[in-house]
């Protein structure tokens, strides 16, 4: 690859013998270098193909060092291991962005509030969130700083938002926010607390999050429902009759917190998950106590 202009030392546009302009970041990469130069391949910790937002995205951000960047490629790594993700172009600088803030936050003794939705990422996200734990137990060691525990809070954010090329970070925390009430309302309509460490809440979480995903990104004119048979959502009603009536408080609080209208098939999709998470837990805990199993 050869050397064609610096945007710091430690990011440089390159381009390779395809004559593909590339914008590669690591350790020096760009020191000293003069155009046509060949650099260093083994320096390079990421590349990107130098399209115009790319080129932005590093022109804003142009100011990171060498130590976010080394962070930043060790915690991505540590998160796509653990989590089974990849980070896009874009996920990757913001995460470094938010590194870097975060180290000038510790550096300067400055600390953001006590976050009010750790709640949600234990119970909500209890995977990512442990994996955020462990990545700023890295930096910690890394860098020997420590930071406020918050900041698994916010490392959690991104590391959802790694697992889908759709949404974006802020939709990721108001998704967040949605399913805590969302869950809230069933655990009160059941009377029950839902076991946030069993495989059917991490499947309810993952089929949640989808719906919620396709109301923020809807992809061609709104789905009335009109195709679906209504026959099923009369079945839905009188079959799973509590699930029923518990989707219908959560459709009013969607409506009232996001302006979303559930739809026939919100309502049958819905239903079915709510009764299969709470269903499972109280044949599970009638099991263990030695009950029969719960019909309804």
């Amino acid at each position: 690859m050869k050397f064609r202009k610096n945007f710091n030392n430690n990011a440089a546009l390159v381009s390779d013998k395809s004559g593909v302009d590339w914008v590669v970041i690591g350790n020096g990469i760009g020191f000293g270098k003069k155009p046509g130069d060949a650099i260093d391949e083994e320096k390079i910790t990421r590349r990107f193909v130098a399209v115009e937002k790319n080129i932005k995205m590093i022109d804003n951000i142009k100011d990171i060092d060498q130590r976010t960047l080394s962070l930043t490629s060790i915690v991505t790594d540590l998160v796509s291991k653990r989590l089974q993700v990849k980070f896009s172009d874009y996920q990757y600088m913001v995460l470094a962005d938010h590194i870097d803030f975060m180290l000038k936050r510790t550096d300067e003794r400055f600390e953001l509030g006590p976050d009010t939705l750790s709640w949600e990422m234990n119970k909500l996200f209890p995977k990512e969130y442990g994996v955020a734990k462990d990545a700023l137990k890295l930096i910690e060691q890394k860098t020997n700083l420590a930071f406020p525990q918050s900041e698994a809070v916010y490392l959690t954010y991104h590391f959802i938002n790694a697992g889908s090329s759709q949404t974006k970070l802020q939709d990721t925390v108001k998704i967040t926010k949605l399913i805590r009430g969302v869950v809230e309302i069933i655990e009160y309509q059941y009377g029950m607390q839902l076991d946030t460490e069993s495989f059917n809440f991490s499947r309810f979480m993952t089929h949640l999050r989808l719906f919620m995903v396709r109301h923020l990104y809807p992809i061609g004119d709104e789905d009335t429902g009109s195709e679906l048979d209504h026959s099923l959502l009369e079945l839905m009603k009188v079959k799973y009759n509590k699930a029923y009536e518990t989707v219908l408080k959560i459709g009013t609080y969607l409506s009232n917190q996001a302006g979303w209208k559930l739809q026939p098939d919100d309502e049958v999709y819905l239903t079915l998950h709510v009764w299969r998470v709470t269903h499972r837990q109280s044949n599970k805990q009638a099991k263990n106590s030695g009950q029969g199993p719960i019909n309804n």
